[in-house]
């Protein structure tokens, strides 16, 4: 490499032209205007003008200061008041007394307060526009309601309502077939027997129902699950 640069600057012509564009150092000139462009590419855009920052200065300490102001007023303390007082009917789900609550934040003068009340407004107004569930009452009722509490692992809910329905009508099998399966499910054993043995004298056909049904697990291994089950057998199942 050494030795082809010491021919090229003693040649003439082409050689030595190439070798200068390949060495080229830039002048001092070159040099202060190439860095006045670099700073002005990483100014960006031009600066904005003074009165536009004095603007955004005024706008950003204007805030802290209207919200110290609100906060010494009184009607704004009497408006976080009905407000705190609002949501405290709205978590306790006494919508009405929360709506009528949020009604007067309505009026106060803390804009913040105005559009959270409406919010929650809106809320109440849909929550109220719902009917409420009725309380069971019927045996059928008292029944389905001790199934579902039943299918939610909530056994003395379930155990309420299910002896609810019987007091109402107390022969009916399938409620008495239902106690047995709850009784199951709690590890009740004796109590599901008895309760398996009359559901199945009241209505034969629940002696069926009770080999396929898994509520009666726990019972598998007690005989006289077994020959509750299947009277034709002489022993538990082989």
């Amino acid at each position: 490499m050494f030795p082809q640069m010491k021919r090229g600057k003693m040649a003439r012509g082409g050689r030595v032209d190439s070798l200068r564009r390949v060495c080229y150092y830039p002048t001092r000139n070159e040099m202060t205007k190439a860095g006045k462009r670099r700073s002005a590419a990483v100014r960006g855009p031009a600066s904005l003008p003074l009165n536009t920052l004095k603007r955004k200065g005024v706008a950003a300490t204007s805030g802290p200061s209207r919200r110290e102001k609100e906060m010494t007023d009184p009607r704004v303390r009497e408006q976080q008041k009905l407000y705190e007082e609002a949501m405290r009917h709205f978590q306790e789900q006494k919508f009405h007394k929360a709506k009528q609550a949020l009604e007067k934040v309505l009026d106060g003068p803390s804009r913040e307060l105005v559009d959270r009340a409406q919010v929650h407004l809106r809320i109440c107004e849909r929550r109220m526009s719902k009917p409420p569930e009725s309380a069971p009452r019927t045996a059928e009722e008292h029944y389905h309601h001790g199934v579902a509490m039943m299918n939610l692992g909530r056994w003395e809910d379930s155990r309420q309502a299910l002896e609810r329905a019987r007091k109402i009508a107390p022969k009916a099998d399938y409620i008495i077939y239902a106690l047995a399966a709850l009784d199951s499910l709690t590890g009740e054993v004796e109590s599901a027997m008895a309760h398996l043995k009359l559901a199945i004298e009241l209505r034969p056909e629940n002696r069926y129902h009770a080999r396929n049904d898994e509520d009666f697990a726990y019972l598998l291994e007690d005989p006289r699950f077994t020959e509750l089950l299947y009277p034709e057998r002489d022993g538990p199942l082989s």
